[in-house]
């Protein structure tokens, strides 16, 4: 079960980590923001694992927002988890990544996420790029019914 508005925001650039956050609380589109600044502590956000031991599972994000360029997991490690998982495979994960590398966008589609948005680096291009993923993917977008974890 999604948690009400709740994003999961994996970033390790505070600039983009700040701005999204406050994009998204300025347009009222979540309730509640998870930031992981790193593919090991995203991992262990959604799988109730190390500093999340206990967290309710069942309390998953409506939308996962992924960047690909992250220390110790990347973002491609951290999707193909979530993926391979029954509790998180349809979870809905966007890429948000300054890369414009080809194979970042197949391997990002090929690993199943469901969208690939590239950071615009125009402060306010990227402040209406966010805000209009979080009206898609919050208000929008129907999310599957996901099964409660053992």
């Amino acid at each position: 079960m999604a948690a009400e508005n709740m994003i999961l925001l994996v970033e390790d650039n505070k600039d983009d980590e700040d701005l999204t956050i406050r994009v998204l609380k300025k347009n009222n589109l979540a309730n509640r923001i998870e930031v992981a600044r790193d593919g090991a502590e995203a991992l262990d956000f959604l799988f109730g694992t190390g500093p999340h031991a206990g967290r309710d599972v069942n309390a998953q994000p409506q939308v996962v927002l992924l960047d690909l360029n992250l220390p110790k997991l990347n973002g491609l490690e951290v999707l193909r988890s979530i993926r391979a998982d029954e509790r998180t495979k349809l979870l809905p994960v966007v890429v948000l990544t300054s890369s414009k590398q080809d194979e970042d966008i197949i391997n990002s589609y090929s690993l199943g996420a469901n969208s690939y948005v590239r950071k615009p680096v125009d402060f306010k291009q990227f402040g209406e790029a966010v805000k209009m993923l979080g009206l898609y993917w919050l208000l929008l977008n129907e999310a599957s019914v996901r099964r409660k974890a053992p």
